[in-house]
């Protein structure tokens, strides 16, 4: 039996297991281009492989207000399973696909189930960490997207190895076996909405949802809060989404090394950003309530010169740091983002509000995928990966000017 006090602890362990799984799957994708366009022949487009990329992320992003609604309404535990074995099946189901349109429409399916997880994830992780532990807490949990990140980067390896086909299988059962284990380990919190609800007659259910909305879209703090994370998002898709055809491309090497190698650059660093940035951010905000702010804008600073060695550089060194550097700076903001969030938004609103969170920063990662896809058809992908570190200011400038908390947290 697991003991009271330390499951908030285990929580984030299997919790990490579910974001190593749900960064994995998509992950794949980017770096198995090669091996699949010999089956698949629209796929030697770049431009095609940026909307195919894109599609995944406008659902995604579609989806994120809906499930952070749903998250704020319904038990936590059973979203996040049914996540997981949805978009796992997803996977398992690509190793058959025979079409571009096939892959597509896979793709978008995904984007509907992993769109499930993160605000009921993150928001199981704030219920049962207070303000001293919550930034570390969601700190090791962003390492499991990390840590799939890297894994994902493999697929381009096993598929060389075997198959295109026989990786995605492999890969899809995993998931779908994990999400019976946590059947039996995960447990839910009931949300503030749950115990409202209880409360209320019957007919005044609507009640809460219109007043919540109203609530949080009258705060302009939050509305700061998904600008910066809006602005902060486009280098992070652009890193998930193009960094390994950047590497093989500045470096000329293939992409079976281009994909592990920037990969693990990117998440080995981000592990350590979001360990270092989860500590200083619990212990700064004890004694300044804007110490999670100024640990995130740390972190978003040194995302600046890493881009523009990102685009610029041509020697192993010289990219392999930009991206170790990146990793490290996204990784102390990625720590923050739902901690900064508690301090201006109630905990009954969390879900809805990182799910409106996450739709943003999506939909700019959608964007930003398609562009650079047409970007890299042109041969100015470095470039404009460069050019990216000038709108990474504009998040960090609005989060240092305005963001004014009067609290460590909202209730």
């Amino acid at each position: 039996m697991i003991n009271e006090k330390n499951y908030p602890w285990v929580l984030v362990g299997l919790l990490w297991v579910v974001a190593l799984l749900n960064y994995m799957d998509r992950q794949m994708l980017a770096v198995m281009k090669p091996t699949m366009q010999l089956n698949i022949a629209e796929l030697n487009s770049a431009t095609n492989f940026g909307y195919l990329m894109a599609i995944f992320l406008w659902v995604y992003g579609c989806m994120s207000p809906v499930s952070g609604f749903i998250a704020d309404k319904f038990n936590r535990k059973w979203l996040i399973i049914l996540s997981l074995f949805v978009w796992s099946g997803v996977t398992f189901s690509m190793g058959y696909a025979t079409t571009y349109n096939q892959v597509y429409w896979l793709r978008a399916i995904m984007g509907v189930s992993e769109a499930l997880y993160i605000p009921a994830g993150l928001s199981l992780i704030a219920d049962f960490h207070s303000s001293k532990t919550r930034s570390l807490a969601i700190g090791i949990h962003m390492t499991g997207f990390y840590a799939g990140q890297a894994l994902g980067g493999f697929g381009a390896t096993a598929a060389a190895a075997y198959s295109w086909q026989t990786t995605f299988h492999y890969f899809g059962l995993t998931g779908m076996i994990y999400s019976l284990v946590l059947i039996l380990f995960l447990r839910g919190k009931k949300t503030q909405a749950e115990k409202i609800l209880e409360d209320l007659p019957i007919s005044s259910d609507k009640l809460p949802t219109v007043k919540g909305l109203a609530i949080l879209f009258a705060n302009i703090s939050f509305w700061v809060i998904v600008f910066y994370f809006a602005v902060a998002s486009v280098p992070g898709w652009a890193c998930k989404n193009w960094l390994p055809t950047l590497f093989a491309q500045n470096l000329n090497i293939p992409m079976a090394k281009a994909g592990p190698v920037s990969t693990i650059a990117i998440a080995a660093s981000s592990f350590i950003g979001v360990i270092f940035g989860g500590i200083l951010s619990d212990r700064w905000v004890q004694k300044n309530a804007k110490g999670r702010i100024y640990t995130s804008v740390i972190g978003l600073g040194l995302t600046i010169p890493a881009l523009l060695l990102m685009g610029f550089g041509h020697t192993f060194y010289a990219v392999a740091g930009a991206a170790v550097c990146f990793g490290l700076g996204y990784g102390i903001f990625d720590a923050n983002n739902m901690p900064i969030l508690c301090q201006f938004v109630a905990s009954r609103y969390r879900g809805t509000a990182y799910g409106i969170m996450n739709m943003t920063g999506v939909f700019a990662g959608a964007i930003i995928t398609g562009l650079l896809g047409k970007s890299s058809d042109a041969g100015n992908l470095g470039k404009d990966f460069a050019m990216l570190a000038g709108i990474v200011l504009l998040a960090l400038a609005a989060q240092l000017y305005f963001l004014r908390p009067g609290e460590k947290d909202a209730v």
